[in-house]
């Protein structure tokens, strides 16, 4: 039986009546409301509920059947789909990530160092003959390995500990310190994986990875941070809107 998940329409509202109900589709499933494997009401009885049009619903689910959060199944429905971690655009760390959706996360570090990186001083605006801080490290939700996540900070960082980072997010040690990562360019890509990645992350050969890099900026513009990250493609998606300029 499929639950009736409550939803609250603004028919006042400029944003899309579809685009609402996505949206509080999408955090019903994300904070555990409506969990992997559950049925999901039909569009016709949601449509009718909330005196909808039928596509104005078949639209909202379609868009989470794209996002990888439901799956249509023939004989069986529309159901939840198993837990995938999506990361809004929204600038947050995985950890982050992993503890909004309910999933514990787990750190191992692969390495903690300091090094000289021209690509990561240009990137962090400091000499290229800096001796940034670099991290690598293999992001876990429980004993299910996700991403290689691997950092380069200004130099003022050095004090970071193992401890510290296998027990918070590296954003939160950050604001800790009065570092408030505020904007962040990101591109996002996809390659195959290398034999180190196939073994910490558990996946085959010619299994894809999602890919990112991202350079965090504080409100005055200072970079904070640089990073170079990739994801099993079978746990993770990147889910960002796009409005009309």
């Amino acid at each position: 039986m499929a639950a009736q998940l409550a939803v609250e329409i603004d028919r006042t509202s400029p944003v899309p009546l579809y685009h609402q109900l996505a949206e509080q589709m999408t955090a019903a499933i994300e904070d555990g409301t409506l969990k992997p494997g559950d049925a999901f009401e039909n569009e016709l009885s949601l449509a009718d509920r909330l005196s909808l049009s039928r596509p104005t619903v078949r639209r909202a689910i379609a868009e989470l059947v794209e996002r990888g959060l439901l799956v249509r199944r023939r004989g069986i429905g529309t159901t939840v789909a198993n837990q995938v971690v999506h990361r809004r655009d929204e600038l947050t760390s995985l950890h982050e990530d992993l503890a909004r959706s309910g999933r514990a996360p787990r750190t191992q570090v692969l390495t903690l160092t300091t090094l000289v990186d021209e690509r990561a001083a240009t990137a962090l605006q400091v000499p290229v003959d800096s001796e940034l801080v670099f991290l690598e490290r293999l992001r876990m939700a429980g004993d299910q390995p996700l991403a290689i996540l691997s950092n380069w900070l200004p130099p003022q960082h050095a004090d970071l500990t193992i401890d510290d980072l296998e027990a918070e997010s590296l954003y939160s040690i950050l604001r800790r310190k009065g570092v408030r990562p505020v904007v962040g360019h990101q591109v996002i890509g996809a390659r195959s994986a290398s034999a180190k990645e196939r073994r910490l992350l558990d996946v085959h050969k010619g299994q894809p990875l999602l890919t990112m890099t991202r350079h965090a900026y504080d409100a005055d513009g200072v970079p904070v941070e640089f990073g170079d990250h990739c994801y099993r493609a079978d746990q993770y998606a990147f889910d960002i809107t796009v409005h009309e300029r």
